[in-house]
């Protein structure tokens, strides 16, 4: 996930790109190496500065995907039209490569397994990333957490993480993932096949008694929604965490 943002005081640090991961034809995972780098929690995410030769630079706000790694950090980027750091990022950056970094940032978009569940996920287009480092932090868990996870994208290409999400319901009884495509689907498609609406969130999340701790990402228009028709069906506000998207110069 891509964003503009204006940031603290935090220490720029140089990370060397370690591994490049084709994740659907526009969406990239790129792995650093960041000497120094303090460790972060799922949810949270980084400041990536480029520089170019005439001093000009370029800032943008990625989602980390992955939860604590040493001294590694992965960001998931999707191209983004027309824009300037998703381009190079896509097109140019190779490995062996070094960009500028600082984080990382953000505590209130924030779960690791000790927080306890159950753990509702809900996640649009490339809201997915932060709740991939969420999910993936379960598999370091000493005690299972029972954990949903809704996904919303346009067609079955756009799907990012998609062979490892297939995974992750066989590794874990306690895991569910439901996934909705509003732009077509392929032939034998079982999962839902529209915008996520109220009968949706109503079959596939947890029920409001349970008290899950619920996290959803994604385009603002689409956050508003599932926030708001949460708290239709008897969530607390309180126990819903939001983090929202919108256009950006990429």
């Amino acid at each position: 996930m891509e964003r503009t943002a204006v940031r603290g005081r935090l220490s720029w640090l140089v990370g060397e790109v370690i591994e490049l991961i084709a994740e659907t034809p526009r969406v990239r995972s790129i792995r650093l190496h960041v000497p120094g780098w303090p460790g972060h929690l799922p949810g949270q995410h980084i400041d990536l500065r480029l520089t170019a030769e005439d001093g000009y630079q370029a800032q943008r706000s990625y989602s980390i995907a992955t939860p604590p790694d040493g001294d590694n950090v992965t960001i998931t980027v999707e191209l983004v039209k027309h824009g300037e750091v998703s381009s190079y990022l896509h097109e140019e950056l190779r490995l062996g490569d070094r960009v500028e970094l600082r984080g990382p940032i953000g505590g209130y978009f924030v779960w690791e397994p000790a927080r306890g569940g159950p753990l509702q996920l809900v996640g649009g287009g490339s809201g997915l990333v932060p709740l991939m480092a969420m999910a993936r932090s379960l598999g370091e868990a000493a005690d299972s957490v029972p954990t949903r996870l809704l996904v919303s994208a346009r067609t079955q290409e756009d799907l990012i993480y998609r062979d490892e999400l297939s995974r992750l319901p066989s590794e874990s009884a306690d895991f569910r993932i439901d996934y909705t495509l509003t732009r077509s689907q392929p032939d034998g498609w079982k999962g839902y096949a529209r915008r996520v609406d109220r009968a949706m969130l109503a079959e596939t999340t947890f029920a409001a008694g349970q008290q899950p701790a619920i996290f959803v990402c994604g385009p603002t228009g689409f956050v508003e929604t599932v926030a708001g028709t949460l708290r239709e069906l008897g969530h607390q506000p309180e126990r819903i965490r939001t983090e929202r998207f919108g256009p950006t110069g990429g």
